[in-house]
């Protein structure tokens, strides 16, 4: 198992700056990550650093609480694909979930769905503040709009990746979709133990300290 190439290589702090996004994507370039995860801003700045490498570029869209406009964050999204992201990670809209809008979040996520097109998508839901139940409705929200990948955590919120939930939603989504753990995850054996689990993407700011601890 290459470990690295389920590696998004995150860094997503709001004083992020520029030597930090640099390092960030050599790293990625170094150990050959499957994608760098940023904010917006720094997208066409990780994609013209990443330009001869393997590794893709992800943006986080409505990031972190997902509260804003539909319409915000499909132009958000539009402005990422065009500063050259391949994926994206959007955050699903937590209050109208809780409210019942159910409807209202299946549109939202298949109105990004549509801007994405051929690009991946991935749907934060944002575990930590759900039920299990909640978490089951989501799951099948988000495989119902065509995302690509359903994704436990932002990393901002009170809790992030757990493996009970891993196991809830590889029950529910049942391989109409993927799964990104993220959140918490800082080690090389946490992180095998989630794709033991069948997840097919980590987020962590820790990518280089888990391949790091197989060549000790």
């Amino acid at each position: 198992m290459e470990i690295n190439r389920y590696i998004d290589h995150t860094l997503l702090k709001p004083a992020t700056t520029i030597n930090d996004i640099e390092t960030l994507c050599r790293e990625a370039s170094t150990y050959d990550f499957f994608a760098v995860c940023v904010n917006g801003a720094y997208v066409s700045l990780a994609k013209r650093l990443l330009r001869d490498t393997s590794v893709s570029v992800c943006s986080v869209i409505g990031f972190p609480l997902g509260s804003m406009s539909g319409k915000t964050k499909a132009f958000e999204t539009d402005q990422a694909l065009s500063d050259g992201a391949d994926e994206i990670d959007m955050v699903i809209n937590l209050g109208l979930l809780k409210s019942g809008k159910h409807h209202e979040v299946l549109q939202e996520i298949s109105f990004i769905r549509n801007i994405t097109k051929r690009h991946t998508l991935k749907v934060i839901i944002e575990t930590c503040y759900l039920t299990n139940a909640e978490k089951e409705l989501v799951c099948k929200i988000a495989v119902d709009a065509g995302a690509d990948f359903v994704k436990t955590s932002t990393g901002f919120g009170t809790g992030g990746a757990t493996y009970n939930d891993i196991i809830l939603m590889k029950k529910i989504i049942n391989g109409k979709a993927k799964i990104k753990a993220s959140g918490g995850i800082r080690d090389y054996q946490t992180a095998k133990k989630y794709i033991d689990l069948g997840v097919d993407r980590i987020g962590t700011s820790n990518g280089t300290d888990i391949v790091s601890w197989i060549k000790l």
